[in-house]
């Protein structure tokens, strides 16, 4: 007999199938099975494939769905829930081009170590193959950008795949897991039993032999440093005790911000591409660096042949195939991280190298803060005004490199990035997960004029929801700006296809038309009321700021130069400078900015 797609495999007419809660479906059991692992909030978007599942959830209140505008901006906001969180975030999406939408955010969260679970829908089980409407060999396309992924055959299968997949991306070093459901496994009657949660397995704890080799490096140390990453937000506490135990400065990298408190003395700041220069100085002299939970990326170490050429590395992390495979390692110490700061704060003794100390002090005295009106100078007035609770995501560009510079965070899990795969459009809806995960606490975005509109439509959805702690700046420079500082740098100054200003919409109309408030600045004289009226709007409220439209980031680090080659100040900046004390009468004080001078 002809299967058609409202067929089980045994010809079984599933249209008639009985939703009620009593009895059983496997898109029943998808929503009983999430309800039962404690899963409150999931994003997504219907269609053709994933219907059943969406019927299903009309039976199941106690799961909050948010319909977001895009599959894009559904898993973003899955991200951005469980960037804050440290929890599971979770998406659905149907076949096809819904499914596929989801690829960029998978890779996002497989680069940044994001337990997330996408669930998509596929076409019936006979049609599979077949090139038949909508269908997509999602779990072929997403292979290589998923921790794991199934194909659900078996409704009776279904929920211990759920089960399964949570507990995989959950467990040791966090990550993304897609499960795809065939239509006719959605629709059809299950018979079996809801597993409860797993129990998360403990993560190993590190050899006594490689802590007791750890030891005598760091006890035989000149010149150390620590440098932290995004795998050591949760063990934030024991990291801070062990660098206050051993007096040593901490650097932490782009995804780390927040593992270590940005108040205290030890504190050097962000490494690699637009890194501090304490942080990279530090690194570049360092004879034993002791990296906790990082993967030593290309934007971490620039050229690797001269990154930390005198230090001996100590390498803690849970995924042994970082262990090496950048950086050589002296001592890798593989296992728990948390462990492991106890273990080295058990044998710590304080450190005593006063040349070392006085020499950060003094590259830490050439951290320059922005004096002139331009896009560091915005930012630094909106990061200024947030509180240690705030949660502050960025989009990708000029913006999120001068948000790491700027912004000074105490707590773990209150910065939010796309930090490995650089996603433009991630921002905003991530802002909107961690601010539906936390409602009592400000989510706070800095975005760019290009990055925002990939996203734009995400608006709808605070207005859906009336989402009220959601607050958007738009650093509006009309260029696509991290793009256009590289063609100035090392293109000629050849500006192709990074010219926004004639296309950008009114960003305040935009927001208005969503029913979100909008507030404006233009120069230094408007900024701090604007953001008054932006921050004190009881309601999600946007905020543009309009800036010069050229404008470079530094300190940097050119691609393929070693840290050590950092350009420490914007040379057009300094040179501007130099000019101004040419012409300054000698009586008239000293410009604020000299050191950019030296440094010219």
């Amino acid at each position: 007999m002809e299967q058609t797609d409202g067929q089980d495999q045994s010809g079984q007419d599933l249209s008639s199938v009985d939703l009620s809660r009593g009895e059983m479906t496997g898109a029943k059991a998808l929503w009983a099975t999430l309800a039962n692992h404690g899963i409150s909030t999931v994003f997504g978007y219907p269609g053709g494939a994933i219907m059943p599942v969406y019927d299903a959830l009309t039976y199941y209140p106690e799961v909050r769905h948010v319909l977001g505008r895009h599959e894009q901006g559904s898993i973003h906001a899955a991200e951005g829930w469980a960037k804050a969180t440290g929890e599971i975030g979770v998406c659905i999406a149907t076949s096809g081009p819904g499914a596929t939408n989801l690829v960029t955010g998978l890779a996002d969260a497989m680069m940044d170590s994001v337990p997330l679970l996408a669930i998509t829908g596929n076409v019936a089980r006979h049609l599979m193959g077949t090139d038949a409407f909508q269908e997509a060999d999602i779990t072929g396309i997403t292979l290589p950008v998923t921790k794991h992924n199934y194909v659900v055959r078996d409704v009776e299968e279904l929920p211990q795949i759920i089960a399964e997949a949570i507990r995989i991306a959950r467990t040791g070093r966090p990550g993304p897991v897609l499960v795809d459901i065939p239509k006719d496994v959605q629709m059809a009657p299950f018979h079996g039993e809801i597993p409860t949660p797993h129990a998360r397995p403990e993560i190993p704890a590190p050899s006594d032999e490689s802590i007791t080799r750890a030891l005598e490096l760091l006890k035989g140390a000149k010149k150390p440093v620590m440098m932290v990453g995004g795998g050591s937000l949760d063990s934030a506490a024991e990291i801070t005790a062990l660098a206050r135990a051993w007096d040593i400065p901490v650097i932490t990298t782009l995804m780390g911000l927040g593992a270590f408190p940005a108040s205290d003395p030890l504190w050097l700041g962000m490494p690699g591409m637009h890194g501090s220069v304490a942080a990279n100085r530090a690194i570049s002299e360092a004879d034993v660096l002791l990296g906790i939970g990082l993967r030593f990326d290309d934007r971490v170490t620039g050229r690797v042949n001269g990154f930390a050429p005198n230090a001996a590395i100590i390498h803690i992390e849970l995924d042994a195939a970082e262990i090496g495979k950048i950086i050589r390692t002296h001592v890798p110490v593989r296992g728990d991280a948390k462990v492991a700061a106890v273990k080295l704060t058990d044998g710590a003794v304080k450190g005593e190298w006063p040349e070392w100390v006085a020499q950060i002090q003094e590259w830490k005295g050439r951290n320059e803060t922005p004096d002139h009106w331009g896009a560091g100078y915005a930012v630094k007035a909106v990061v200024d005004r947030l509180t240690p609770d705030d949660i502050l995501s960025s989009d990708v560009g000029q913006h999120q490199m001068l948000c790491a510079q700027l912004a000074r965070f105490e707590k773990p899990r209150r910065w939010l990035n796309s930090g490995g795969l650089g996603t433009m459009g991630f921002g905003f809806p991530a802002a909107i997960g961690a601010g539906m995960a936390e409602p009592g606490v400000r989510s706070v975005v800095i975005a760019g004029d290009g990055g925002f509109q990939m996203t734009a439509q995400e608006l709808a959805t605070l207005k859906m929801y009336d989402i009220r702690n959601v607050k958007i700046c738009i650093i509006n420079n009309s260029y696509l700006g991290m793009v256009r500082q590289w063609q100035e740098m090392f293109h000629g100054k050849r500006y192709s296809e990074v010219w926004l200003g004639d296309s950008n919409p009114d960003f305040l109309k935009l927001a208005d038309a969503y029913d979100v408030p909008g507030y404006r600045a233009s120069n230094a004289e408007e900024l701090p009321g604007a953001i008054d009226a932006w921050l004190n709007d009881p309601r999600s409220a946007l905020l543009e700021v309009v800036v010069p439209h050229e404008h470079g980031v530094f300190p940097m680090v050119p691609a393929g130069a070693a840290l050590y080659e950092m350009i420490e100040s914007d040379p057009k900046r300094a040179a501007e400078l130099k000019a101004q004390l040419a012409d300054a009468p000698m009586n008239e004080a000293p410009i604020s900015n000299a050191a950019e001078v030296n440094d010219a």
